[in-house]
């Protein structure tokens, strides 16, 4: 036997093991470096209203401390009014009930000839034994629920924390990751950094600014139409439709039409009616204008990207493979160098059919 033989197979045996113990920590620690990931690219999103406070004289934590504050106070109040309106209408719902079930009950016993009541209905109900099956299982499924918050709450509380840090040291952050690499590479980091925080700074401030002018609108619309709830409708519009890519619009306008059609029919028409129109408005005037110094990237590239990241870390890669396609995006265009199509590639690349020459036979 070779002497480098025991020496090669305990190192492919060392290797293996090595391979498989990153791969159980990496398994283990993905929703922590999920959670690292969001809170990076909301430092980089509040990052240009820090940088701008802080050069105003103000220290880098009390600024990002104000910036938390303003989001969490605008967070809280979009809750608060969304928390009343749901309540209120689960109140109506409730009372309304009784009467919903006579009418249905009613509208039955003179199509189908029966005599039903609603005092049968309610007891062979509350005597059935699938209604105490799922009340056992709700009772049983509290802890679940109970655990399922707690755990939302920590992760809020990892992300809010780490994006905290990454806002306020970011300039400390910025030396210590330039300071393992070579000067050649200093430059480019900075550059790439500076790209991401103004695509991702860019891309919610567009964002932000199109939900408000979506909610103005929509609350125009449902004051003149006598909509219940309003303010918490035209919120709701504003920041779904604009922060949930591909869906937030179809999600935006459904709760506005239930709400409508309770109050008439045809008002669920009429709030889709001007989803539709304001969408088309938003799609070809609007966000042209506001994201074409910021987030400019194709509308195709835009759903695959986020396709892409729902596919690869859900909802959470739908919110952030936008800001982070335009990052890329931006920093091959500053490197990639391109050149001005001459000739015939310039005819066939713009859809013009190049002449072609013809040649006549000889007449002898």
């Amino acid at each position: 036997m070779p002497r480098w033989l025991p020496r090669a197979v305990v190192l492919v045996l060392a290797l293996i093991a090595c391979f498989q113990l990153g791969s159980w920590a990496f398994h283990q620690l993905i929703g922590f470096l999920t959670n690292i990931l969001i809170a990076f690219f909301l430092a980089l999103a509040i990052e240009p209203a820090v940088a701008r406070m802080a050069a105003r004289g103000m220290r880098r934590g009390l600024a990002t401390f104000l910036v938390f504050l303003a989001v969490f106070v605008a967070t809280a109040g979009f809750l608060t009014l969304l928390g009343s309106m749901l309540a209120g209408q689960i109140v109506d719902m409730v009372e309304g009930f009784p009467h919903t079930l006579d009418s249905v009950i009613d509208s039955i016993n003179r199509t189908f000839h029966t005599e039903l009541s609603r005092l049968e209905i309610q007891d062979s109900m509350l005597h059935s034994d699938w209604l105490q099956k799922y009340v056992q299982n709700s009772a049983s499924g509290v802890l679940d629920v109970s655990a399922t918050v707690l755990g939302g709450l920590f992760k809020l509380l990892t992300i809010g924390l780490f994006s905290f840090y990454f806002a306020a040291d970011g300039p400390r952050l910025r030396r210590a990751l330039c300071s393992v690499l070579p000067p050649a590479k200093q430059s480019e980091v900075l550059r790439a950094w500076e790209i991401a925080v103004a695509k991702t700074g860019g891309y919610l401030y567009s964002r932000g600014l199109m939900a408000l002018i979506s909610g103005i609108a929509h609350y125009i619309v449902f004051v003149i139409l006598d909509v219940p709830y309003a303010p918490a409708l035209a919120v709701w519009v504003g920041l779904v439709s604009q922060f949930i890519p591909t869906i937030g619009t179809y999600l935006a306008g459904a709760l506005p039409m239930l709400i409508a059609f309770t109050v008439n029919p045809w008002y669920a028409l009429y709030v889709l009616g001007f989803v539709v129109i304001y969408q088309q408005f938003e799609n070809y005037v609007l966000q042209p204008k506001l994201t074409s110094k910021t987030v400019d990237i194709h509308p195709a590239v835009a759903f695959g990207s986020v396709i892409a990241g729902t596919a690869l870390l859900g909802a959470v890669g739908a919110l952030i493979a936008i800001p982070a396609v335009a990052t890329l995006q931006a920093f091959l265009g500053a490197y990639v160098k391109r050149y001005e199509l001459t000739g015939a590639a310039a005819e066939e690349a713009s859809g013009a059919t190049p002449r072609r020459r013809v040649r006549l036979p000889r007449l002898r």
